[in-house]
């Protein structure tokens, strides 16, 4: 202890004698470190963000449209369109097992006024999964229920725009509107959702109502059409791993239905939001670690400079370790003196950077932020890859300058001036 001692003591003087010399040197080091923690940080907020906007649209959907078909299947010919119903939702609830929640959507554009305003709005028929799949979430009143749903019930929810737009912001909940003079009672008012992606139309902007009303009072006006015509439907896998196998399921089953194969691509449009998060994960994660390496290298000619300084103070002090083992130091003294300084000189640095940079991060993430981007997390990842980096840069540097100390000829070294 004694012997660890004195070598600390002795390190922190020639540490302080050369001030100036040790600052600037420990600056490298101190921006290599803060520079690997920004970096990694910046990369998972970015995903982190991303995730997030992904969840403001919903939790591991999948949107499924009609399209048309590219190839024939039997006796059906290419070329057919392809158009879903209510009755696709239920042999996908009934058959794909890997479907947690299947829930159909048909959206129109309808004219909807209350004692102060009016206005064209547009205006979609759900199941009460819907609600839940599409991460909504309610400012005043009550979600659309399983009741709401079988019975026909002609309630509907507002979004947050629309709420303003008809009421200015008076209160809605239990109040009558009229949708193409249909009386229908508000029961809910959606909460404002940072939402910058959507697939038809952000959620502020809309009038909710149980699908089975829709199709009652609202269905779609075309010929040959009507009720129990879909928009589209939205399904959420069992899991995230099995959303691939769910999706094939989901084609296969409507491909039966509709006489298409489970292959022909152009038969149905889908938006898999868990393989697009997959694949923008990837890319951040690429850009992560090439970000990570610049970091790194810029650590390790931070630690080029305290091998380059420990070097000079070496060369400097050439005479007084000839002293010292003329008087008896041996060799692996003149070593651990050395080498304690280059690492407790890499620690003070790192020990700074580390610092610097949870302010920083902490300041940022203290900011408005973008959904896109989710400040800067320190994890426990990036904190690991900053220390396990700052151990090595602080070995690696310092063990030439203390071996070349230590295999120093006392003799050449008491005639050095």
């Amino acid at each position: 202890m004694i012997f660890l001692r004195d070598i600390l003591l002795n390190t922190i003087a020639n540490l302080w004698a050369h001030k100036l010399r040790a600052l600037l040197t420990m600056f490298g080091i101190s921006w290599g470190v803060a520079s690997i923690i920004f970096m990694m940080a910046v990369g998972d907020g970015f995903k982190a963000g991303y995730r997030n906007m992904l969840y403001a649209l919903g939790t591991d959907i999948v949107i499924v449209w009609g399209g048309r078909t590219t190839r024939q299947a039997g006796d059906q010919r290419a070329g057919r369109d392809i158009r879903l119903s209510y009755e696709d939702v239920l042999a996908i609830q009934k058959e794909c097992y890997l479907v947690e929640k299947a829930t159909p959507e048909l959206a129109r554009s309808l004219q909807i006024r209350s004692a102060f305003n009016a206005g064209l709005f547009s205006s979609h028929g759900i199941s009460p999964e819907y609600q839940q799949i599409r991460s909504m979430k309610l400012a005043a009143g009550r979600l659309i229920t399983v009741g709401d749903y079988s019975e026909e019930r002609a309630v509907c929810i507002l979004g947050e725009d629309v709420w303003k737009q008809l009421f200015a912001s008076r209160p809605a909940v239990g109040v009558q509107v009229y949708i193409l003079n249909v009386p229908f009672t508000v029961v809910g008012v959606l909460a404002k959702k940072d939402q910058n992606n959507s697939y038809n139309g952000l959620d502020g902007t809309k009038v909710i109502l149980p699908y089975t009303t829709m199709a009652r009072y609202f269905p779609d006006p075309r010929p040959f059409i009507g009720r129990g015509h879909l928009d589209n439907i939205i399904f959420m896998p069992r899991s995230a791993d099995e959303h691939a196998k769910a999706v094939r399921q989901v084609r296969t089953a409507l491909g039966r239905r509709h006489g298409f194969t489970s292959d022909d691509e152009g038969a149905l449009w889908i938006w898999d939001t868990v393989e697009t998060a997959r694949t923008v994960s990837q890319v951040y994660d690429s850009m992560q670690m090439f970000l990570a390496f610049v970091a790194v290298i810029t650590l390790a000619l931070g630690g080029i400079g305290v091998m380059n300084i420990m070097l000079i103070s070496v060369a400097e002090r050439t005479r007084e370790i000839g002293v010292k083992r003329a008087v008896g130091a041996k060799s692996r003294r003149i070593l651990t003196e050395f080498f304690v300084e280059s690492v407790v000189l890499t620690i003070l640095s790192g020990l700074s950077g580390l610092i610097f940079a949870g302010v920083v991060t902490s300041l940022v993430n203290r900011l408005p932020l973008p959904t896109l981007f989710a400040g800067l997390p320190v994890t426990r990842a990036t904190a690991g890859m900053a220390f396990v980096s700052l151990v090595l840069v602080g070995i690696l540097s310092a063990v030439y300058p203390a071996y070349r100390a230590a295999r120093m000829n006392p003799v050449e070294a008491l005639r050095c001036e």
